[in-house]
């Protein structure tokens, strides 16, 4: 393997893959041998962190806030919901790139076909690049908010990022999950301390964790069905089944694949937890704050950073540094969700059509060609943020699309004993969870498809 790693053909842009999943970072991170509970959590921590940011980006930040304005603290238990379903998943997606030392892009191509695989690696990669492009908006909008920088050059301006990603690269793999951590902290230190001025009825909002029959009424279902379809992103099973192969220990010893499926499981559920909070925090700021006010105001990213700011909308906690605060953290988990992208289109990339090219240069063609659509809307509009937020939501639908096509396989191969072997395979419990979890969300996903279709014409 050492000698493969200096062949020249090494530093091609664009060169054949079908070892393993980002063969680069897999198996580089020690764990201890032994160690306690503590020591052990420790070092398998990180790979959860990164699955968290795909469930607190910018995408999630107008549903959760428009849930909580719109219909106070009804909504909470949906946030609890596809907290636990999102727990699931990745469960089961970390627990198949243990056992199986492939990816889900991987296990899919080799349960497919050259044909089809390339056709789900298309709808893949429109998935991915329709979260670049709320990332793209979010950290142009936030430059707008903070700097005064205009939208069609923060578009212009969020390519850099790839530097970014190269220096980060550099570093290796673990710190790249320390600076993730740093800023999922820095969006939850921001959310706590602007609930905490808000003072929401948290009695209420407890209370809420209890699914009510209110939300099966239309104007509340369908923000219901949004916050769900911006919670669960098909693209963060695909990253999970890869890193969670970073750890470096006996693959061939049941033992060792079990305590690896173990902490990982641990570490996903503390992280998922973490981005349940941030979701809830958001909810709450939109209910104690804005709740029983004119909601049609508060659509984009500017409107809620401006009443952030107004008295007549936040009332007396109503601050500038409540709306900064708010467009550093929407900067955070923009920069988060460049590092995420980047490292999903690799392993999709090399999992359905065994082609791979340098982290820097996957993410200049993803950025670049999610920039192209942003740049015309802000051109055409005159850079108004309404219809970049427009854009945004439309780009929604491509994951609703590719959602089932990552559950489906994920929930067969999991729940299959050839593939997993006797001990790892799914509870039957598990499988029926998941089947119902699956078809679920796919129906929700084509009500979503089908209400995004309906609303063109």
């Amino acid at each position: 393997m050492a000698e493969s790693n200096q062949h020249p053909e090494h530093h091609k842009l664009i060169e054949y893959a079908n070892g393993p999943s980002l063969e680069e970072i897999n198996g580089t991170v020690e764990i201890p041998k032994g160690g306690n509970f503590w020591k052990n959590l420790l070092a398998f921590s990180g790979p959860g962190a990164l699955i968290a940011v795909g469930y607190m980006d910018p995408g999630n930040w107008v549903t959760s806030i428009g849930g909580g304005a719109e219909y106070g603290y009804l909504l909470m238990s949906v946030i609890l919901i596809s907290s636990l379903i999102a727990m699931l998943l990745q469960y089961m997606a970390a627990k198949l790139g243990i056992v199986t030392r492939m990816d889900l892009a991987q296990a899919t191509r080799a349960h497919t076909g050259k044909k089809l695989g390339f056709v789900l690696w298309i709808t893949t990669e429109l998935a991915i690049m329709a979260t670049d492009i709320a990332e793209v908006i979010g950290g142009a909008i936030s430059l707008k908010l903070l700097f005064g920088i205009p939208l069609m050059i923060g578009v212009a301006l969020t390519v850099l990022d790839v530097f970014v990603l190269l220096l980060l690269t550099k570093l290796g793999f673990r710190k790249i999950e320390a600076i993730v951590v740093t800023l999922i902290l820095v969006i939850l230190v921001v959310f706590i301390y602007q609930v905490a001025l808000a003072q929401p009825d948290m009695a209420a909002a407890f209370a809420n964790l209890v699914p009510r029959k209110e939300i099966f009424e239309p104007g509340q279902l369908h923000m219901a069905l949004g916050i769900v379809g911006a919670t669960v992103m098909p693209h963060n099973l695909y990253l999970h089944s890869s890193i969670a192969q970073t750890r470096e220990f006996d693959r061939n010893n049941e033992a060792d694949v079990a305590k690896a499926i173990k902490y990982t499981t641990w570490d996903s559920n503390i992280q998922l937890t973490a981005a349940f909070v941030v979701n809830s925090l958001l909810l709450l700021v939109g209910a104690a704050l804005f709740f029983g006010k004119d909601t049609s105001q508060l659509g984009t990213f500017g409107n809620l950073y401006n009443a952030l700011q107004d008295p007549k909308m936040a009332g007396s906690v109503a601050s500038p540094v409540l709306s900064v605060l708010f467009a550093v953290a929407l900067l955070a988990s923009g920069q988060n969700s460049t590092i995420t992208g980047t490292l999903t289109g690799q392993v999709v990339m090399e999992g359905f059509i065994h082609m791979k090219m340098p982290l820097w240069a996957r993410r200049m063609v993803t950025r670049i060609i999610s920039v192209i659509p942003v740049l015309i809307c802000a051109i055409m509009y005159r850079g108004k943020e309404s219809a970049l937020d427009a854009l945004l939501v439309n780009s929604q639908v491509f994951l609703s699309i590719a959602l089932p096509i990552s559950m489906i396989p994920l929930t067969i191969f999991t729940g299959s004993k050839k593939i997993m072997g006797e001990r790892f395979v799914n509870h039957k419990w598990v499988t029926i969870l998941a089947w119902v979890c699956t078809i679920g969300l796919t129906i929700l996903n084509a009500q979503i498809v089908w209400e995004s279709v309906k609303g063109l014409f």
